[in-house]
């Protein structure tokens, strides 16, 4: 079942991402690569990385995503405005999507089907419970001058940015 939904997951991320390529209106494009964004959170997931999920969805998703729609919105492009996408570029597209077709198949016929079965594999490995003990016990000092620095960076942009303080 696992496999299954990873195998769904994977082939979504696909479709959207090549749907982002052939895309010729640049807000699906953004909200195509917005589904390619979840689907490989939804593939850290059941790979048991929930944190990089997390990250994931935060980080790309909603932050950068969000920045290129308001960029988008921003230049409003038109029909009239967009530039043709010549037949040139459509080539080397196909051209290179061929290449990494030959290469991938190279590796997939480089693999040897020999499957091991490991038994004690711990299960705990990647959850966020473990990362955060780790950031809490061992790595406080560093974070916390981390998180100093971070504070520090926002303050300042804050300064500059704002004339009249």
């Amino acid at each position: 079942m696992d496999q299954f939904l990873f195998f769904l997951v994977a082939f979504l991320a696909v479709a959207s991402a090549v749907y982002f390529v052939f895309a010729r209106n640049p807000l699906y494009a953004i909200l195509s690569l917005i589904v390619t964004m979840f689907s490989i959170a939804g593939m850290y997931i059941l790979l048991n990385a929930q944190f990089l999920a997390i990250i994931q969805i935060i980080v790309y998703a909603g932050a950068i995503m969000v920045l290129f729609l308001y960029i988008l919105m921003m230049l409003n492009l038109n029909k009239a405005d967009e530039s043709k996408k010549g037949n040139t570029l459509k080539f080397i597209g196909v051209f290179t999507a061929g290449l990494l077709l030959v290469g991938v198949l190279g590796v997939f016929r480089g693999v040897q089907q020999n499957h091991i079965v490991v038994e004690n594999v711990d299960r705990s490995i990647g959850l966020t419970k473990n990362l955060g003990r780790l950031l809490f016990n061992e790595y406080v000092l560093p974070f916390e001058l981390a998180s100093i620095l971070i504070l520090a960076g926002i303050v300042g942009a804050v300064l500059i940015g704002k004339k009249d303080l």
